[in-house]
């Protein structure tokens, strides 16, 4: 393996080493600034802007891990952040390396993953005179990010590291951007100040005020509770103080983003079938951590006499797109913690709700004993999942890349602990799956990590089979080959009588693709060989790639997105 493997950063917190007068060029000052707060790992792809970046992480320790385009990059800070809640950092050279870059940057805003990103630039001294990839990237970075912002010293990058790692940290948390001019990053300068330290997002303050009142109040009447909770309860560390409240109060619990795993679904208080009735039946929804986006039709999944209790580390972004009744802004763990309290910490008169609920979950379940156990040729994507929960862990790291391959592992794959679902959110970037998985097993290299893959996705991000050959980092992935772009086909088809647009060859060999690049990979044709295959690849001390055909004649049933 080229790089170390990487070490789980413990704290967001910096190390409090003293600085030293003495002068570093400015890369080594960005690594030293790095290193004081725990970043272990560097995600980039090679260039002449970063090289005095890349001469600095060498001389501190911090493994570089270089990928094949810089989308990679980014989707694997990204990805680092998604599993070790500690900020991801990529670097992306100047101009095209830093637009290719910002889908990423866009994702994890919408997904509120704290990243840094640092760009080269062309140099200071030169700008306006039409030097090699010169461009200013902060104007059309700053709406995709927390931060962005340019080195004008190199005396200044030490703080201007922190401020960026700051601002990703705070909530709403997201990604932070700063470049770095070519004869700026290149100079010499003390270290200045020692690291600032920054917010850590599990101890936030409690919401205060007559809101937690009142959102007790609600709950203590309630007798058809809810929670529906989403991607910042995982950001804001407050699974266990949600455990404890669905415990003690008894309230059933749907999950969603990265919020899945952080209640486990063999968890009595889970469910995940019924989220449609139980949303519009709910007397009282505690919505935590999730925005009332399309996910949630836009607060019209609830029942119109729900009274929605918003909970969440920060003021929301966009309005809310209906009333709600109570808001609680504060550090989830003390703010679930003394709602819980100010309930009166016993059950709710919830338990005949709850007994409806799990009948309901179990009709549903057993409904899709039918597609799990499919036998056709080619596959049916349920019946895909149900030969991989065979011979996956409980804590393996499952990393969805796809349409509707991807969208059916979301109704079926389980989670059972924080970070072990990993989508592209509701940016909907395809491509970000490869990156991901790497950095999820750079992180986690003790653990299984699964790549599901659409074949459309594949094309994306394919050649970063190369990238996990290269580095030795074993990702298996499984992909749903079914020959066309089916999230877009079937929906076009029922429209109109007819796609465009919307095909890919049928049957490609993928996986002779990822041998080509060193990797394991098979073909699987038949239902019962599915499991045989992906434990082969578990087994075969590589990357994997076991590619199934499945039926483009399956239609993901869903609501139109079209309106």
């Amino acid at each position: 393996m080229s790089t170390a493997p990487a070490q789980r950063a413990a704290s967001a917190q910096p190390a409090r080493a003293e600085t030293s007068d003495q002068a570093f060029h400015g890369g080594r000052l960005v690594a030293r600034r790095l290193k004081a707060h725990g970043v272990t790992t560097l995600f980039t792809l090679s260039g002449g802007h970063l090289f005095s970046i890349f001469d600095g992480c060498r001389e501190e320790g911090i493994g570089i891990v270089d990928v094949r385009h810089e989308q990679a990059a980014a989707f694997a800070a990204e990805g680092w952040a998604k599993v070790t809640r500690t900020p991801g950092v990529a670097a992306l050279t100047a101009g095209p390396g830093v637009t290719n870059g910002m889908s990423a940057m866009a994702s994890a805003l919408q997904n509120h993953s704290p990243m840094l990103v640092l760009g080269g630039r062309a140099p200071a001294m030169r700008w306006g005179q039409g030097s090699l990839q010169e461009i200013d990237h902060v104007p059309f970075v700053e709406p995709v990010t927390r931060f962005a912002g340019t080195a004008p010293e190199t005396s200044a990058i030490p703080g201007l590291v922190d401020r960026a790692l700051g601002a990703a940290l705070t909530p709403p948390f997201g990604p932070s951007f700063v470049d770095f001019p070519l004869d700026v990053v290149f100079s010499e300068a003390p270290e200045g100040e020692p690291p600032a330290r920054l917010p850590d997002p599990a101890a936030l303050p409690a919401a205060e005020g007559a809101q937690l009142e009142r959102a007790a109040e609600l709950l203590r009447r309630a007798r058809r509770p809810v929670v529906m909770a989403g991607t910042d309860l995982y950001w804001g560390h407050g699974e266990r103080a949600l455990s404890e409240l669905i415990e003690e109060l008894r309230i059933p619990v749907f999950l969603n983003g990265l919020a899945r795993g952080c209640v486990p679904a063999d968890h009595e208080l889970f469910f995940s079938r019924t989220r449609g009735t139980a949303l519009k039946g709910a007397d009282v929804a505690l919505v935590c951590g999730v925005p009332m986006d399309f996910r949630l039709g836009f607060g019209g999944s609830f029942g119109e006499e729900t009274e929605i209790v918003v909970i969440d580390v920060g003021r929301p972004e966009r309005p809310h797109p209906r009333a709600v009744a109570a808001e609680l802004y504060g550090g989830l763990p003390a703010t679930l913690s003394d709602l819980r309290e100010a309930a009166g910490g016993g059950a709710l008169s919830s338990q005949e709700w709850i007994d409806q609920l799990r009948v309901a979950e179990t009709e549903k379940r057993a409904v899709e004993g039918a597609e799990l156990a499919d036998e056709r040729a080619p596959l049916h994507p349920m019946r895909v999942y149900a030969e991989l929960q065979q011979v996956i862990d409980r804590d393996a790291i499952v990393v969805g890349d796809g349409g509707d391959f991807v969208s059916y592992a979301g109704r079926v794959i389980d989670s059972y602990e924080p970070g072990c679902w990993l989508d592209p959110g509701p940016y909907g970037c395809l491509g970000a799956g490869p990156g991901y998985a790497l950095a999820a097993k750079l992180a986690r290299p003790e653990r299984q990590v699964v790549l599901l893959l659409g074949d459309g996705a594949f094309g994306f991000s394919g050649l970063e089979f190369d990238t996990l050959a290269r580095h030795g980092v074993n990702v298996v992935a499984v992909m749903g080959n079914n020959g066309i772009w089916a999230l877009e086909k079937h929906p076009m088809e029922f429209l109109y009588g007819y796609s465009v647009a919307a095909e890919l060859r049928p049957a490609t060999r993928y996986d002779q693709m990822v041998e080509a690049l060193g990797c394991h990979g098979e073909l699987v044709e038949r239902p019962g060989d599915v499991a045989p295959a992906i434990e082969r690849a578990f087994s075969a001390e590589r990357p994997a790639l076991v590619n199934v055909l499945t039926d483009p004649a399956v239609v993901y049933p869903r609501k139109s997105n079209l309106a």
